[in-house]
């Protein structure tokens, strides 16, 4: 059995994403769960940086530009979802995201009308 990647802040942070759906619910924008979640990441002190640039390029050459939602800690990849519209997509894109920026680690959480949904995407050596 492999150990899960960053254990205790994804646990922390998956915390976090359930206190946001205990106090707002599902129905909200993206923009609401993510200043919500800016202001939870603050109160408990966690390095983030929210919107994160990061172009894919190859040889040098800009192939794609793309938007990390939070990047906790310069370690995990977080993307918040207000429902499950293009889900195989975003699981797809983080997995790509990951192996382009070398992070270890995807979370991606969405709101629903049955609750938070969580998908970990870890990227083994």
């Amino acid at each position: 059995m492999t150990e899960l990647i960053y254990k205790d802040l994804s646990y922390k942070i998956t915390g976090l994403i359930f206190e946001i759906d205990n106090i707002i619910g599902h129905g909200q924008s993206e923009k609401v769960y993510g200043d919500m979640f800016e202001k939870l990441l603050q109160r408990e002190k966690i390095t983030y940086k929210r919107e994160v640039y990061f172009p894919i390029k190859v040889e040098g050459q800009l192939i794609k530009k793309c938007f990390f939602d939070f990047l906790i800690n310069d370690k995990i990849i977080i993307e918040l979802k207000a429902n499950d519209i293009n889900y195989k997509q975003v699981c797809s894109q983080l997995f790509k995201y990951l192996k382009t920026s070398n992070k270890k680690l995807g979370l991606i959480y969405r709101f629903t009308k049955g609750g938070v949904r969580t998908k970990r995407i870890p990227l083994f050596d």
